[in-house]
């Protein structure tokens, strides 16, 4: 009868274990676009090269170019897990967390007339 626990101890380690590797495995990220280093060599052409064709454009009276690319908010899901043991005893706990998000993600570009990058800014 005292197997129990301690299987029961070692499978909650373990789900913990793979839970938390899986989870370090999934936060891998490209690092953030320095867009301040940009201002005044990148061309509109670029932009649309690397991040698709823009959502919204306009066109001022200037001979500017303002693009905007959007990225709807798609709520969030967060999973966590914790193992704890007293004694001979083991218990595993599981929650999560459902979230509507912040609103859309716009990142702004602004491009003079000679299609060169002025200025910047995301809402992000």
């Amino acid at each position: 009868m005292n197997t129990l626990p301690s299987c029961t101890r070692k499978a909650a380690l373990r789900f913990a274990f793979l839970a938390i590797a899986l989870t370090l495995a999934g936060c891998k990220t490209t690092p953030p676009v320095d867009w301040d280093s940009r201002v005044g060599t990148f061309t509109f052409d670029q932009a649309v090269a690397e991040l698709g064709v823009p959502d919204r454009t306009a066109k001022l009276s200037d001979g500017s170019t303002i693009a905007e690319w959007v990225k709807p908010s798609s709520g969030g899901f967060t999973l966590g897990v914790g193992t704890s043991s007293y004694g001979s005893h083991g218990a595993v706990g599981v929650g999560q967390t459902f979230s509507s998000g912040y609103g859309d993600r716009v990142l702004r570009l602004v491009f003079n007339p000679e299609n060169k990058l002025a200025s910047w800014s995301k809402n992000y």
